[in-house]
């Protein structure tokens, strides 16, 4: 085969990998999709996003052989060589310990990945924050609406734990130690976060689903609480753990979103190639909800339940951590390694 033959049939492989080698990447990142630069337009994204790296690699140590053997222009065999020695070097550099990728993971990659879906985190807010606040506001001049939403019989057995006249030395609970409520917690904030995510696998109507029923059901036990005068005791117990807690059941519930449109609009991939790809994201997002969802747990059992703590200290750490929540996942991983955009 004549040179000029041989660079035609692989220059554009050659192209799309050096392209994959130059984007910044964490140590042993070659099964990770390559980020979308600037610089590249969407259709090669889409390529490069699939490239097969270890295989990708294999084709071009054998094509530089092929270009030696056949004694092709020095450019040409030296241009492979260098694109052979980068390509060495992603392959088999050592892995970084387990615990630098647990901290990279948090301090970079879970944010971005967020960020990476901006249109269906956007849909989540909405669906679960609007119809919060339409019920709490709507319950402040209708609170007998609340009984259309929850049963009588679990509205007074809130009402008997939050009521200020009690005197409760633990707030939103009757009986359990610390401890006991802290399972208690991680079971129900999990549960609730990994349906919002795997019910996305019903086209997205099941996450949907969830993430308004949660909302309304949120927004009506604090309407009515609020409504008949005990929202004291009640927004100094949630204060604390309601970011860590409420972001995560959006996060996941955007993340089955994503999820059911890869099934519905796979775009230019295959149906099962865009549900392989969405559900590996997704399922990496929902680990960082976990991680978010035990914190909230944590914070729930060990701190929002002091009933001694004046207010002023409750609200003041619940909006610290709203304004931290929201700055990490807003900002964190900013301009650093590789950006997972939709």
């Amino acid at each position: 085969m004549k040179q000029a033959d041989f660079e035609r049939r692989h220059l554009a492989e050659w192209t799309r990998l050096s392209a994959w080698l130059d984007a910044p990447r964490q140590p042993r990142a070659a099964a990770t999709p390559p980020p979308r630069r600037a610089d590249i337009d969407a259709s090669e994204a889409a390529v490069l996003a699939d490239i097969d790296f270890p295989a990708a690699y294999r084709r071009l140590c054998q094509q530089l052989a092929l270009a030696e053997r056949r004694s092709y222009s020095v450019a040409l065999v030296e241009r492979l060589r260098r694109l052979a020695e980068r390509g060495h070097l992603v392959m088999y550099r050592p892995p970084r310990a387990r615990w630098l990728r647990i901290v990279d993971f948090f301090a970079r990659e879970f944010p971005q990945r967020v960020r990476g879906q901006p249109g269906t985190m956007s849909v989540a807010a909405l669906l679960f924050f609007l119809p919060l606040f339409g019920c709490m506001l709507l319950l402040q001049y209708k609170p007998e609406l609340s009984a259309l939403v929850i049963a009588p019989a679990q509205l007074a057995e809130m009402e008997a734990m939050y009521d200020p006249a009690a005197g409760h030395t633990r707030l939103g609970r009757d009986s359990g130690s610390d401890l006991q409520m802290f399972g208690y917690y991680i079971l129900n904030n999990v549960s609730i976060g990994f349906r919002s995510f795997a019910s996305g696998l019903l086209a997205g109507i099941g996450a949907a689903l969830i993430l308004l029923f949660n909302g309304v059901m949120i927004g009506t036990v604090a309407g009515h609480l609020t409504a008949i005068g005990y929202g004291d005791p009640f927004w100094r117990f949630v204060a604390g753990h309601s970011a860590p807690e409420l972001l995560g059941i959006v996060i996941a519930g955007g993340a089955g979103l994503r999820l059911g449109l890869s099934l519905l609009m796979p775009g230019q991939r295959t149906r099962a190639r865009a549900f392989r790809v969405e559900g590996t994201n997704g399922a990496k997002i929902v680990l960082g909800v976990f991680a978010m969802l035990v914190f909230a747990a944590f914070v729930e059992a060990f701190w929002s339940s002091i009933g001694w703590m004046p207010a002023l200290v409750k609200y003041s750490v619940g909006i610290s951590m709203w304004l931290l929540l929201l700055a990490w996942l807003l900002l964190a991983g900013r301009g650093r390694g590789t950006h997972y955009a939709d």
